[in-house]
């Protein structure tokens, strides 16, 4: 029997603190009294003074409410049975069906010890040529997506859940629009996806400390279907900058000494928690991570995205409704692009070269300098690409996409201004009608 506790010290918020004993942090707690029960969870321990953040906030509860910890910390059941759910950022149903009870799993585990790993070596499909060719998706892989208020990010997020190759998708929406949360939520129906799908959204009206909840309970539900059913899931994030809001908003209720712009000290390390559950086990499942990460003011150096940069392995950016061919990047992308098509890598470098090449023709024009044939062609290569290849809304598979960037590099160059060998231009240049 635990004991219960019938005297609260302070309210502060949406924070109270209590004397307690034999309390472990992150624990549930259990507040009982005249507006009902409300859950809490610990956020901080000084000595035997602890801190609980309400979920539901403190509206209603006074100083005699009586308070019994459960001695466990957030759990989630974890079954066949997630799949095709909606739940809150505590777990509770939104999809208006029964709660889920059987199989209770801990939130917030440790991440997979690297002896376990294995070295990524698949690539994730996604029908986006700017990330099937350029900047190739690799299972296990862990990317962020780095964007500003107002660009596509979750329409590409939702894009990706529709055509990426993953047997289950577990998405966690943090600090949501109830409107962005009613598009993940008919996309998925609407796309066909939601039976195999699990989603976790917690919205801009719900308590604080649920936003933080949500990455530990994808993720927890992520790796034990990895590991228990050997499935290959992709775990979908948006958006980090509110969970680390939220992290901030908790930590200056607590009275931390802040750190660059007001964010906690432990900023990096909370993240990482998260990025690092990215891993592919051996003879089992993996488990794939893309999370989006707002940048406030397009600012790079921001606390968020600069310490982002330093866990993951590379970044999509998400710029003027595409993705930026030259900020972009997928560290592990040469673990996978030899394994497609023999002409995947060159492709890839010499359209990039290319593209790059008609930045710099566009500067000349716009400066007022004569424009010479080379710089024409530059041009209408510029167009073309952007139209068929860096636009989101084209489909096409990857190997159809490799065909079409020869067909435009073909329109617009002779064979051998394009710096691709011999052997792959008589393999792959498209041959002219007679």
């Amino acid at each position: 029997m635990r004991t219960v506790y019938n005297k609260i010290d302070q309210i502060t918020g949406n924070v109270v603190s209590l004397k307690a004993k034999d309390v472990a942090y992150e624990d549930l707690a259990v507040i009982e009294g005249e507006r009902g029960v409300s859950l809490a969870q610990v956020i901080r321990i000084n000595r035997d003074q602890v801190y609980l953040q309400v979920f539901a906030g403190t509206k209603g509860i006074s100083n005699r409410d009586q308070v019994r910890f459960l001695g466990h910390s957030m759990e989630i059941s974890f079954s066949e049975n997630l799949m095709g759910r909606i739940f809150n950022g505590s777990g509770v149903p939104r999809d208006d069906r029964s709660p889920l009870s059987e199989n209770m799993i801990e939130i917030g585990a440790p991440s997979v010890n690297p002896v376990k790993r294995i070295m990524p070596s698949r690539m994730i499909r996604t029908g986006i040529p700017m990330i099937d060719i350029f900047n190739s998706l690799v299972e296990s892989q862990k990317l962020p997506i780095f964007s500003i208020p107002g660009e596509p990010y979750n329409t590409l997020l939702a894009r990706i859940a529709l055509q990426a190759e993953a047997d289950i998708i577990v998405f966690g929406g943090m600090g949501l629009k109830y409107d962005d949360y009613l598009f993940f939520r008919n996309t998925f129906e609407k796309g066909g996806v939601m039976h195999r799908s699990i989603m976790f959204a917690h919205t801009a009206a719900d308590p604080v400390v649920e936003c933080l909840l949500v990455p530990d309970m994808v993720l927890a539900v992520a790796e034990n279907f990895a590991v228990q059913h050997s499935k290959k899931v992709l775990v979908l994030l948006t958006d980090m900058t509110a969970f680390s809001d939220a992290l901030k908003e908790i930590s200056i209720i607590m009275e931390q000494i802040p750190s660059n712009r007001g964010y906690p000290g432990d900023l990096y390390s909370q993240l990482a928690r998260r990025y690092e559950k990215a891993v592919d086990f051996e003879g089992r499942g993996s488990v794939t991570t893309l999370a989006v990460t707002t940048m406030p003011g397009d600012d790079v150096t921001h606390p968020v995205p600069d310490n982002t940069g330093y866990i993951t392995e590379g970044q999509f950016y998400l710029r003027r409704g595409w993705i930026e061919p030259f900020g972009s990047l997928s560290r592990l992308k040469q673990l996978v692009n030899g394994k497609t098509r023999d002409d995947h890598r060159s492709i890839m470098t010499a359209c990039i070269q290319l593209y790059a090449k008609c930045k710099e023709a566009r500067e000349k024009q716009a400066m007022g300098f004569v424009m010479s044939s080379w710089d024409k062609k530059l041009l209408g290569y510029g167009k073309r690409f952007e139209q068929e290849m860096m636009d989101l809304k084209v489909n096409i598979s990857l190997e159809k996409a490799l065909d079409r960037c020869w067909q435009i590099m073909a329109e617009f160059f002779e064979p051998q201004e394009i710096g691709i060998t011999e052997k792959l231009i008589n393999q792959y240049w498209p041959k002219k009608n007679v």
